[in-house]
């Protein structure tokens, strides 16, 4: 029995958590959910799962949540219960599925606590993966990956020696706007661009692989997870999103993980990592697979993918500035402040503007953060935003 704390528990990969914990009541208990501010649903998944501690983030969810619910789990609110939860003292595997730059803090708490982490933030190891990555080893905890490409590639990479890897392969479904040019994105509308063709997520990760800086967050989180060079970490398109990434290894052997586009598989795999457990996931069913596709990513008209290598390559904090410049600009485009193609306008000039430091300490990466904020919150106004 493995006890549970899940971060971001009314996300999709939080829902998605929830989900197999009550498939497999034998295998998880849950001690600690914790949202940002959706009462209502952590409200039923509270009932669902009787977990000994659940958080809102927000204040006033938390002051809605606690006038009106009746139980035995405590209620606790505000950022600073948010990050403590992190260290539970019961939890023995804490998934972090929280947004973006905000999961920072909660991992490392984990870490401190020497907590095995199921990380669905990609964002902590974008970055701070050196000191993420050192605190771990530190403190002989395990990162086990949740993103689907992420997964695949350490199912692969079980039993392999690291000597023997060649290269990192990791898929991208090419979003909604694959085949577009530059000019037909001039005017993408939020809408379009939520309209993935494989996958159901959040907002933010959806224009994220419009814009391929999703899959430039991979490329850097695979980078730290996986230590091994950015020349030998390639992406190629694969519209089917079947094969869900690939090692390439010395001997020219390629080995592929593949399946349905499921989001419960990986979960399941790095909750009940060494092993495997049974489950009624969908089944590929191979007669109906009419072909698979690959083709080079355009990383001149999707500039995500290559500011990503940029930042990754320029190491220290720019990976940080170009974490910060794409949530201010994606947020911006969600409320149809600017246009699709300003997102990569924003995060070229806040790199440009902030430069980058090397050796950062984790204070430093929140100071950083804070700066590449303005400066692109500066970049947003100039635009119009």
């Amino acid at each position: 029995m493995k006890k549970l704390a899940i971060l971001g528990s009314t996300g999709s990969i939080g829902r998605q958590t929830v989900d197999v914990a009550l498939a497999h009541p034998e295998l998880f208990s849950v001690s600690v959910l914790a949202a940002n501010a959706n009462d209502a649903l952590i409200e039923e998944q509270i009932r669902a799962l009787s977990p000994e501690l659940a958080v809102l983030a927000d204040d006033e969810a938390a002051a809605r949540l606690k006038a009106r619910y009746v139980g035995r789990t405590r209620i606790e609110g505000g950022r600073e219960a948010f990050v403590a939860a992190a260290a539970y003292p019961s939890v023995d595997i804490v998934v972090t599925s929280m947004m973006g730059f905000a999961g920072l803090a909660p991992t490392m708490k984990a870490l401190d606590a020497k907590k095995d982490i199921a990380l669905a933030n990609k964002e902590t190891l974008v970055v701070a993966g050196e000191l993420v990555m050192a605190k771990a080893r530190e403190v002989g905890a395990a990162i086990l990956p949740v993103d689907s490409e992420h997964s695949a590639l350490f199912q692969c990479l079980q039993g392999e020696k690291a000597r023997c890897v060649e290269r990192i392969i990791l898929t991208a479904s090419g979003g909604p706007f694959r085949g577009k040019t530059r000019d037909a994105l001039e005017k993408a509308t939020v809408k379009e661009c939520l309209a993935h063709p494989t996958w159901q997520m959040g907002q933010k990760i959806t224009i994220d692989s419009a814009t391929l800086v999703n899959k430039g967050l991979e490329v850097i989180e695979a980078h730290w997870l996986y230590d091994v060079s950015y020349d030998a970490i390639e992406v190629v398109v694969h519209p089917e999103s079947i094969i869900h990434s690939m090692v390439g290894f010395t001997d020219g052997a390629v080995m592929a993980q593949i399946g349905p586009a499921d989001m419960r598989l990986p979960i399941q795999y790095a909750l009940t990592y060494p092993t495997r457990q049974p489950s009624n996931f969908e089944r590929l069913d191979f007669s109906k697979i009419a072909g698979l596709s690959f083709e080079k990513p355009d990383r001149e008209t999707f500039r995500g993918l290559s500011l990503a290598y940029e930042a990754g390559r320029a190491g220290g904090t720019m990976p940080c500035v170009l974490n910060a410049a794409n949530e201010v600009a994606v947020a911006a485009f969600l409320r149809g402040r600017i246009r699709f193609l300003d997102i990569y306008a924003i995060i070229e000039n806040t790199m440009e503007k902030c430069g980058v430091r090397k050796a950062p300490t984790l204070d430093d990466l929140f100071a950083v953060d804070e700066e590449a904020r303005r400066v692109a919150q500066g970049f947003l106004q100039q635009i119009g935003g």
